[in-house]
C-alpha cells in the first residue's frame, strides 16, 4: 500500500506521500486519492516535500485527480514541489491549471 498522510480539516484535504510518485507505486496512491475525491473536500493540497521524482505515471494520476475535483467544484493545489518537478510541471504547462508552489 502507498500510504500517504493525510490531514483532513473542514473541507481541506492535505495530502503528503512519502514515496516518489512513479508506476511501481501508483495505483495504490491513484486508489488513495480517488477515495479521498469521493468525500468531496473543498480544497486538495497534494504537498510533495517528501517526493524526489514524478513519472509520466505519475503526472497522469496527478492530472486524473486534479479533474475528477474540479468536476465536483474542489480547488486543487501541489506545494512544496522540488525544483526539477517544478520546471517539469511548468514545462508541460501544468501550472495554468491547478497552482504549484515551489518548496521554499
Amino acid at each position: 500500500m502507498f500510504m500517504s498522510k493525510v490531514n483532513k480539516d473542514d473541507g481541506r484535504v492535505v495530502v503528503k506521500p512519502e514515496k516518489d510518485v512513479v508506476a511501481s507505486m501508483v495505483n495504490d496512491f491513484r486508489s488513495e486519492l480517488h477515495a479521498l475525491v469521493l468525500e468531496q473536500p473543498s480544497e486538495m493540497i497534494i504537498d510533495m516535500g517528501g517526493v524526489n521524482m514524478v513519472d509520466s505515471v505519475g503526472i497522469g494520476v496527478i492530472i486524473a485527480t486534479f479533474n475528477s475535483l474540479k468536476k465536483i467544484g474542489g480547488e486543487f493545489k501541489l506545494s512544496n514541489v522540488s525544483k526539477d518537478i517544478f520546471s517539469l510541471f511548468s514545462t508541460m504547462r501544468l501550472d495554468r491549471h491547478f497552482s504549484i508552489e515551489k518548496a521554499g
